[in-house]
């Protein structure tokens, strides 16, 4: 028997690996989270330095390296204090070593990710749908924290996740391969349209392209006939969010705000909706 047939005929084991999964991949999501846009900066630098004549860093950073260390300090985080949430809990949110505050954004990525995959066993199954939707819902995750945090939507999580949902529907996992293909196309082709629409009328930039290469990727996991309400929906939640903003005096009028993190919202909805989410599209 396989360990997908174990599962299958294990429930409670099942939604154990789901969550305990998903705590781990959040652990790891706030290492993206926290080090790709880092990553990033250090890139356009070193182009810079080059551009400039000037000798690069060389000093290594990257996902796995340096260690995981307290931000304030630097002190190497021991494996003890790295367990998902409860470290964070026993630890009551501070560093072991030099008792600086520890962002509750570490145990509400690592929630959130648990949520996710047990929201997708529950959706899929025990399935290779599921691991896929875990895979998306993962990404997405990561994105719409980076964006809200930074206003970046890293290439390197928005191009994979793109060429990930046409290789999914290769088998028509979520969609068939044409509406996938249609959808990626869409995905980008409608958000650039507005975007220079937008630029040509107000000679401002309304979003970024990492934008249209979100929506992009999530036409290919779920097909063209998805965008329409992908888009309402990214959209109305953003302006709702954006006007409780404003009136709460959070933001000023005309202050750009991400969009990034309502449209991974949207696509996360519309891969888990199911027959709700269809029923929204035959509305």
């Amino acid at each position: 028997m396989s360990f997908v047939q174990i599962l299958a005929a294990t429930p409670w084991l099942a939604w154990t690996s789901a969550v305990v999964l998903g705590l781990a991949v959040g652990s790891f999501l706030n290492v993206v989270i926290e080090r790709l846009p880092q990553m990033m900066h250090r890139a356009w630098q070193a182009q810079c330095a080059e551009l400039n004549g000037e000798a690069p860093a060389h000093e290594r950073f990257d996902l796995a390296y340096p260690r995981s260390h307290c931000p304030a300090c630097k002190h190497p985080i021991a494996w003890r204090h790295n367990v998902p949430v409860f470290s964070w809990l026993v630890l009551r949110g501070r560093c072991a070593h030099c008792r600086a505050p520890i962002s509750v954004q570490y145990p509400l990525v690592e929630l959130a990710a648990a949520g996710l995959f047990a929201a997708c066993l529950a959706r899929f199954g025990v399935s290779w749908a599921a691991l896929a939707a875990m895979g998306f819902c993962a990404a997405c995750l990561a994105l719409a924290v980076i964006d809200l945090r930074t206003s970046l939507l890293p290439d390197a999580l928005t191009l994979p996740l793109l060429w990930a949902g046409l290789f999914v529907n290769l088998w028509g996992l979520f969609a068939p391969l044409s509406h996938a293909v249609i959808g990626a196309m869409a995905g980008y082709g409608v958000l650039w349209a507005v975007y220079w629409i937008f630029r040509l009328a107000t000679g401002k930039e309304g979003m970024g392209y990492g934008d249209f290469k979100l929506l992009a990727a999530i036409g290919a996991w779920l097909g063209w006939l998805s965008l329409p309400l992908v888009m309402v929906a990214a959209s109305l939640v953003g302006i709702v969010v954006a006007g409780g903003l404003l009136l709460l005096g959070r933001i000023r009028r005309g202050q750009p705000l991400p969009f990034g993190p309502y449209l991974a919202a949207a696509g996360v909805a519309g891969l888990l909706g199911g027959d709700a989410w269809a029923k929204l599209l035959a509305w």
